[in-house]
């Protein structure tokens, strides 16, 4: 029988064991970040002159008012000390009293679920501590006066990434779950946590990219994007992919969908349950969706004309040809959907009447207001994303990524950081993190005038946006129209959105908030009977009165939708197949543009 000195000495020799791999991964790890080209300084982090302000401010406030400031330091301090002295007292008393435990600003935070944060004295005493840090930040922000709103939303933003940042949990010091499962697996968990790091910087040409999920779970074409169809059309922007029917008999009038080129296009068909692509060819119609080349540095002159002229134009001639008709109905999701409302004015401009209607998903037209981007959209903030794209060509993907998971920093980095990094754990086999994480370069062009002529000086609704010699303005827009928005969408605001769809010249429209957010939202199948949606005919109403008379229905807008657009999509023929004598199929679905990847 072994004995207990016995079991010691396994564990250290095991722990050593382990340990000895560490040594290995470093020269992996140093040899991963030897290769890394970082952005641009500017791209990492908030200007200081912006920190210097409001340092400068929050210091003439101490001149002005200094009792204001002792008193914030004085609560402050005096809160650590008494957490201090509570943690003393419960080690005497060998345990935290939950009854004795006070105001616990943190409950319900799913990274302090740990029991050992309420019963053990010294994660105890962190988290309180922690949360007090947190308030007196948060309070110390809310008091500083003299900045103007945009400094004073972008001191907030950035004010909350440093909170977010110096959570216990982000620390094996001080994350009870890791360091559980480290004594748990004699250190095995913390070597299979360095392995996960070096991988990822590996994959990422040194950049710390945090995998979401195990991409060797998932294959394009296989269990995800598994629609049947053929690319019917490529060029060097596109591929055209036309969708199978699944009936007999489908409408006339075709249907092309442009998704945004940021992420990937099959985000519309992870699978078969929630595929909107399968969806739409169930409900009768001929489907065609693009799916857009990922850039490399050849595609620094590209633009948003190339988008338009390659890109829309060229498959809404592409289809009409197909199917041999004169008219098809557009989708546009995103920044698809703000190009597509470019497109349509340029077409107004030009007599051209190819598009019968149009819906918009999520999509952005008013920059007026910026709400979670401002941070972003600021001149220190896009001065260092031209720089990138003048040295790169591109933005490469990772920088566009990691700028929308600061977004929400929790869920997006840190948790599935600590997961992989401190727990040693494989990423989960989820769909939808997986097509997160396969995300798409910007050619440089078109990110500058995206984020000039649009976002930052809001030229589509004010004064009027230059391309192919025409002034092209919202207003513009006269064809029948319907928006699909999202309640909490944090990308495009659905207040912003509305915004913008009050101001074309559309007589014919149509305007739905989905519950949930920018993915979920859109991807709401009716047989999950999950999501509802909100509809009001009123579109005169300021947004808070819009949503005060809307009416709520229980289940997806899709069908909806589909009755709005089945009224533009003519008579009933024979179902179509893919392609035609001019058009021979290329490739078979999602085609070979989706599977280029961003980093390599």
């Amino acid at each position: 029988m072994a004995t207990h000195e016995d079991i010691s000495e396994q564990k250290f020799e095991r722990l050593n064991q382990n340990l000895a791999q560490v040594e290995a991964l470093s020269q992996r790890l140093v040899q991963a970040l030897s290769v890394r080209k970082p952005a641009n300084p500017t791209l990492n982090g908030p200007s200081q002159d912006l920190f210097a302000r409001a340092a400068t401010t929050y210091w003439a406030d101490f001149l002005e008012n200094p009792s204001r400031i002792y008193e914030q330091q004085l609560e402050y301090w005096g809160k650590s000390v008494r957490h201090f002295i509570e943690a003393q007292q419960a080690m005497v008393q060998s345990q935290a009293d939950p009854e004795e435990q006070g105001d616990d600003r943190l409950k319900g935070d799913r990274r302090f679920s740990n029991p050992l944060w309420e019963t053990n004295p010294y994660f105890h005493y962190i988290k309180q501590q922690y949360a007090t840090n947190a308030a007196t930040i948060r309070q110390a922000v809310a008091e500083i006066e003299d900045l103007d709103q945009t400094d004073k939303q972008r001191l907030d933003y950035f004010s909350r990434q440093i909170i977010d940042m110096m959570s216990p949990t982000n620390f094996l010091g001080t994350n009870p779950d890791a360091l559980e499962k480290a004594v748990e697996t004699e250190g095995a968990s913390l070597v299979k946590g360095l392995e996960n790091l070096v991988a990822d910087l590996e994959a990422n040409n040194g950049e710390l990219v945090v995998r979401l999920a195990d991409e060797s779970a998932f294959e394009l074409g296989e269990n995800v994007a598994t629609s049947p169809g053929e690319v019917v059309y490529r060029n060097k922007m596109m591929e055209l992919i036309q969708y199978a029917p699944t009936t007999e008999q489908v409408h006339s009038t075709p249907l092309v969908i442009f998704p945004p080129w940021i992420n990937k296009f099959y985000i519309l068909d992870l699978k078969e349950q929630n595929s909107l692509i399968k969806w739409i060819t169930d409900q009768g119609y001929t489907l065609f969706v693009v799916s857009w080349v990922n850039p490399d540095a050849s595609f620094a002159d590209v633009g948003l004309e190339e988008y338009i002229e390659d890109g829309f134009l060229a498959a809404i001639r592409e289809v009409k040809a197909i199917c041999n008709v004169k008219q098809v109905n557009a989708v546009g999701y995103c920044i698809a959907g703000t190009t597509l409302h470019l497109t349509l004015a340029l077409m107004a401009k030009r007599g051209d009447k190819s598009v019968k209607s149009a819906t918009f998903f999520t999509a952005l037209t008013d920059f007026a207001e910026q709400g979670e981007f401002v941070p972003f959209l600021q001149n220190d903030f896009i001065d260092g994303i031209e720089e990138e794209v003048n040295e790169q060509g591109i933005l490469r993907s990772f920088i566009m990524s990691r700028t929308m998971s600061f977004l929400r920093s929790n869920d997006l980095i840190y948790s599935p950081a600590i997961k992989s990094y401190m727990m040693g754990e494989t990423p989960p086999a989820f769909d939808l993190l997986y097509w997160n994480g396969d995300g798409a370069n910007l050619p440089g062009k078109m990110t500058m005038q995206y984020l000039r002529g649009l976002c930052q000086r809001n030229e589509f609704i004010d004064g009027g946006f230059e391309l192919f010699g025409e002034t092209l303005h919202i207003s513009d827009v006269k064809i029948p129209l319907m928006a699909v928005t999202c309640e909490t969408d944090h990308i495009a605001a659905w207040k912003d959105c509305y915004r913008g769809f009050q101001q074309t010249g559309a007589k014919d429209r149509s305007f739905i908030v989905s519950e949930s957010g920018h993915i979920a939202g859109i991807v709401n199948p009716p047989s999950k009977k999950k999501y509802g949606h909100y509809t009001n005919a009123d579109l005169s109403l300021n947004a808070d009165d819009w949503q005060e008379g809307a009416e709520f229905h229980k289940g997806s807008w899709w069908p909806r939708w589909e009755t709005w657009l089945r009224k533009r999509s003519g008579k009933k023929i024979s179902a179509r197949e893919p392609g035609d004598s001019s058009h021979q199929p290329l490739a078979p679905a999602p085609g070979a543009y989706v599977r280029r990847k961003a980093m390599g």
